[in-house]
């Protein structure tokens, strides 16, 4: 076995052996984070715990991420975190890859946890009862404390299935008035989250007032490579004219003449984004282009298209991606004044080792930026963030 606490190749398993991290602020809020790889579930889970010691039974809520190959696992291994924690309530998803203070697990068995001791009733975990945005999305439990309580802000976890994924993580964000991030579960098995439980085939997570303070950034893994223009007519999913002509010209236009050479190729290697108008230049949210017609000049996107909305083509590169991740770090940095107390990282499957190499620097970056705090996430099929769902993004959320 090579979890956190045992030994292990030098330079490897560093971040899984340190001990967990607890800020020293006076702040009510406190963290505490543990990782472990490689070995059976009961020894990760008891690595972890181990690690958590320091927390003792001061914590009350719990967020648990773990890779594809502990899943299956998952009741016995939330069960042994309860007795052995005291933390009765637990939030969390299965990843392809975890994140950890100091690096991403791909391909292992692996387990990253974070204990929180927050101030009393501050959060609510919670499992959506309705999918529909016609309908109030919460149970009566979780509906009453939204009403007492008047949450600000929430994590959340969802099936990447779910062809209402939008209109239902919108619902629960207008059920609640809570700005939500999080991100889509991703696996080669089962695709399951936790809410107090093993639930399947929902959006669950844990709603937080205004009592636990946090700041939210977004890095973008895709670059614009030419002007915002306008989509001026389209058909469901199809976007047929851009600018007033032809969509597909003025995809060529913008790819440039090397790549506009061959269309089908180029519309493979390029993405569109939909300028969101936050204030923030960078903020858009990137779809693929999944087919294109030569003849009528048009091609469709993974989205429907509302005519009159604005577009942008952009590419996915580690530069590019490298250089917003920078931007997106040291604009946390000014607002935080200080390392945070304990952070969530929400990354996109497609920001994993092929753009950042093997030892995954992205995390480290976090780290020599921000400074070494409890950090645990997931990297999902999908990122939330302001109620919306993104792709080839980060979301990072720091407490503060």
């Amino acid at each position: 076995m090579n979890a956190a606490g045992a030994s292990a190749p030098a330079g490897r398993e560093r971040a899984a052996r340190r001990p967990p991290t607890a800020s020293p602020s006076a702040s009510s809020s406190r963290f505490w984070s543990a990782v472990a790889v490689d070995g059976s579930w009961k020894e990760l889970a008891r690595s972890c715990v181990a690690q958590l010691a320091p927390a003792g039974r001061d914590a009350d809520l719990g967020f648990l991420y773990v890779t594809d190959a502990v899943s299956g696992h998952l009741p016995e291994l939330l069960k042994y975190l309860r007795e052995n924690t005291g933390v009765q309530n637990w939030t969390g998803s299965v990843g392809l890859g975890i994140c950890t203070p100091h690096r991403a697990v791909f391909e292992r068995p692996g387990i990253a946890t974070m204990l929180a001791a927050l101030p009393a009733d501050s959060f609510q975990v919670f499992r959506l009862a309705s999918a529909s945005a016609a309908f109030d999305p919460y149970d009566p439990q979780t509906k009453s404390w939204i009403a007492r309580r008047k949450p600000v802000r929430g994590i959340v976890h969802c099936d990447p299935r779910r062809a209402d994924l939008n209109e239902t993580i919108a619902a629960a964000g207008a059920g609640s008035s809570s700005i939500l991030v999080g991100a889509a579960s991703s696996a080669r098995q089962t695709l399951v989250q936790i809410a107090n439980g093993v639930v399947e085939d929902s959006l669950s997570g844990v709603l937080l007032t205004g009592d636990v303070p946090a700041i939210v950034g977004v890095t973008q893994g895709c670059s614009a490579i030419g002007p915002t223009r306008r989509i001026t007519r389209a058909q469901g999913n199809v976007i047929l004219e851009i600018d007033g002509r032809p969509a597909l010209e003025a995809f060529a236009a913008d790819v440039g003449e090397l790549q506009a050479r061959d269309l089908h190729r180029a519309a493979r290697q390029m993405f569109v984004g939909f300028p969101l108008h936050s204030g923030d230049e960078n903020d858009y949210i990137v779809r693929y282009i999944f087919d294109i017609d030569a003849e009528r000049k048009c091609f469709a996107v993974s989205q429907t298209i509302a005519e009159r909305s604005d577009i942008l083509f952009c590419r996915r590169d580690a530069q590019s991606a490298t250089a917003d991740l920078e931007r997106m770090l040291k604009a946390m940095k000014l607002k935080l004044g200080g390392a945070p107390k304990g952070g969530l990282y929400f990354n996109c499957i497609a920001r994993g080792p092929n753009m950042f190499g093997p030892d995954f620097e992205e995390l480290q970056r976090v780290r020599d930026i921000l400074g070494d705090f409890p950090l645990v996430g997931f990297f999902g099929n999908g990122e939330v963030s302001h109620n919306r769902l993104y792709y080839y993004t980060g979301v990072l959320m720091a407490f503060t």
